[in-house]
């Protein structure tokens, strides 16, 4: 169970990474090679469901596996495991923020667009939250394969967010009709 919990747990930072990158792209209104824009959409979301399945196998493997010894109580409240209690606890603040997102997603229609904004900007901070989580907590941290990862994933994120900030990314009215010069 250690072994899928570790590599469940890669594998929903990885895919959250694409999904917070696909995103940003998909708010610039701008297609990605060939895709327009509600294939982007339609992408993002089926990546974060997926990364969210991940999340879920790499919980639930380790809330079976005698070696983690994670107990119900850690994947709800923060900082209380007995192993390495604030690298564990930044993955549970993950999971709470990444089941406040999901929950809001399903009431969408019923809680208005607004509030589901809202509450989908904590994308921004769960992915930093996590990453942290991995590099503090997983076993795979030091080595170099997860660190050349973990960087790359990073220069990805800022450089995605740095182009979400500026001005040059805003939506413009050639954007939307599709004239991307």
């Amino acid at each position: 169970m250690w072994a899928f919990g570790r590599v469940s747990g890669f594998m929903s930072l990885a895919l959250f990474t694409v999904s917070v990158l696909l995103g940003i792209l998909n708010r610039s209104g701008r297609p990605l090679l060939v895709l327009p824009r509600f294939s982007i959409s339609i992408l993002h979301r089926n990546i974060a469901v997926l990364a969210t399945v991940f999340l879920g196998l790499h919980v639930g493997s380790l809330l079976l596996d005698s070696y983690a010894k994670l107990r119900p109580v850690d994947v709800v409240v923060p900082f209380l495991g007995s192993f390495q209690p604030f690298w564990q606890g930044l993955g549970t603040v993950a999971l709470d923020l990444v089941a406040a997102v999901v929950v809001t997603a399903f009431l969408r229609h019923r809680i208005g667009q607004r509030t589901f904004k809202a509450v989908h900007w904590l994308t921004y901070g769960i992915w930093p939250v996590a990453m942290a989580h991995a590099i503090g907590n997983g076993t795979d941290a030091g080595s170099a394969w997860f660190l050349g990862l973990a960087a790359a994933s990073g220069v990805a994120v800022v450089s995605a967010l740095l182009w979400r900030l500026s001005a040059a990314f805003l939506e413009t009215s050639k954007a939307r009709e599709g004239n991307f010069l």
